[in-house]
């Protein structure tokens, strides 16, 4: 008898595991993956971009610390303003259908989505940040950077799939390419703007 309350119990929570509706998780794996992700890439970018031009250990640690505190203020005041607008009409929608009444507190926290993703950017910003500080010759610092944002690069886009149940490999290959991209596009770019001597 016990046995089979034990295969119930195994047969009810792998149903729930089933029947989870792993979209309700979109919204704020969305804001946490795309605001660690764009830390990363736009930080890295920024640095890589810099690098191009100036090899100066400081300059480039200082674009990229600039980078950080204007993406995550950036970040924090986009997600505040969208998940206040998706409030707003929430709020707006429940008066409508129960005549006046609203349940505030089922509704997303526009402070806790601004945070959030000032938070998630900020942790992606720190490893280019990191990678950088500590090598001062100039090419091992720019292979030092690559190497870190590809490493973050795979953990946050398999990360990603993994919350998200989506396909892990078509995740890592979309993730890593636009990160490379965005690297190769600045640092090349940027050199060329430099060597006209803007």
């Amino acid at each position: 008898m016990e046995s089979n309350n034990n295969n119930l119990n195994l047969d009810m929570e792998k149903d729930q595991e089933t029947t989870f509706d792993y979209s309700k998780r979109a919204q704020w794996l969305r804001a946490a993956v795309l605001g660690a992700n764009d830390g990363l890439v736009s930080t890295a970018s920024l640095m890589m971009g810099i690098g191009a031009v100036k090899q100066d250990v400081r300059i480039m640690l200082l674009t990229g610390f600039a980078g950080l505190v204007a993406g995550a203020c950036s970040m924090a005041i986009g997600e505040f303003i969208s998940v206040y607008s998706q409030y707003d009409i929430e709020v707006a929608q429940m008066k409508r259908e129960s005549g006046g009444e609203t349940k505030k507190e089922k509704l997303p926290s526009p402070t806790q989505a601004a945070i959030a993703s000032a938070l998630a950017f900020t942790l992606g910003a720190i490893v280019p940040l990191l990678a950088a500080a500590f090598v001062k010759e100039y090419k091992v610092r720019i292979g030092v950077i690559v190497a870190a944002v590809t490493l973050a690069l795979v953990m946050f886009g398999w990360l990603g799939a993994v919350l998200g149940k989506a396909p892990v490999v078509k995740s890592l290959v979309r993730v890593l390419i636009g990160g490379w991209l965005a690297m190769a596009i600045t640092f090349g770019f940027t050199k060329l703007v430099g060597s006209h001597g803007l």
